[in-house]
């Protein structure tokens, strides 16, 4: 799904305030950032500077529709982290994306922001290919990935919403697989505005080792280690198999080994 674009609205504000097996466990020194689409709020955005230091940035904005500009996001950007360049990385040729000088910029990446728009575009691209290989080496080595709306879906194990003829299509064959950068998990997006608590239901029923994250506009997880942060002024809805939808607010944690929150 298509996130607004965020950075040059928060802008505006006066201040700027990271397979399906059984559990989810820590791989990575670095911090997966998933949102749920919106306008973001200046907390999120703060934590997003405070994480992205001395930050060498890239953006993937693959996933936008044909003929959006990116150039607010890229001003956006380089004002959040101060910063004279943003790299950005965007093909839909899967030979392009396997070559060395492609992704040659996420070999130094410590930020990377994956936009919004419809998720299919993105694993069409780049699945199974060096990008995501080195999307991975950018947690191993302890940077930031962010994705907000569709980019926030692609970081799970399991892709919803991966139909290309409709984003109102949960489950896709052919279009199922994420990116597994948060191993064993489905993520989904926009839920409250628009009505998804219990589309991640059937996603769970069918792969009952999965966690169903749902995120609200303006909502973020931070995932770091075995745990995330809500932080936002939405909700986050879990889906389990054998357990009964709920939710937590902003300043709550969630274990994702016991798959509590606290």
């Amino acid at each position: 799904m298509k996130a607004k674009k965020v950075l040059p609205l928060l802008l505006s504000s006066a201040v700027l305030l990271g397979g399906f097996a059984s559990r989810i466990t820590a791989r990575n020194q670095g911090v997966l950032i998933a949102m749920g689409g919106g306008n973001g709020t200046p907390e999120i955005y703060e934590m997003w500077r405070n994480l992205g230091k001395n930050a060498r940035v890239v953006l993937i904005p693959t996933a936008n529709n044909p003929g959006e500009d990116v150039a607010p996001v890229i001003s956006g950007l380089k004002q959040v982290f101060g910063v004279q360049d943003v790299a950005v990385l965007d093909t839909k040729d899967r030979a392009k994306a396997n070559s060395a000088q492609f992704v040659a910029p996420l070999k130094q990446a410590t930020f990377v922001f994956i936009d919004g728009g419809r998720q299919w575009r993105l694993t069409d691209a780049y699945l199974n290919t060096k990008v995501v290989h080195e999307l991975r080496n950018v947690l191993k080595r302890g940077g930031v990935i962010a994705g907000s709306s569709a980019g926030a879906s692609v970081l799970a194990s399991y892709l919803v919403r991966g139909d290309p003829k409709s984003a109102e299509i949960v489950m896709a064959k052919g279009h199922e697989r994420g990116f597994g950068l948060l191993a064993n998990s489905a993520i989904d997006q926009h839920v409250s505005e628009r009505g998804r608590e219990h589309d991640l239901e059937p996603v769970i029923a069918a792969h009952s080792k999965l966690l169903g994250i749902g995120i609200d506009p303006d909502t973020i997880i931070v995932v770091k280690g075995n745990e995330f942060e809500v932080i936002g002024k939405g909700k986050v809805f879990i889906t389990e198999a054998g357990h009964p939808l709920y939710s937590i607010s902003h300043g709550r944690h969630f274990d994702l080994v016991k798959r509590k929150p606290f």
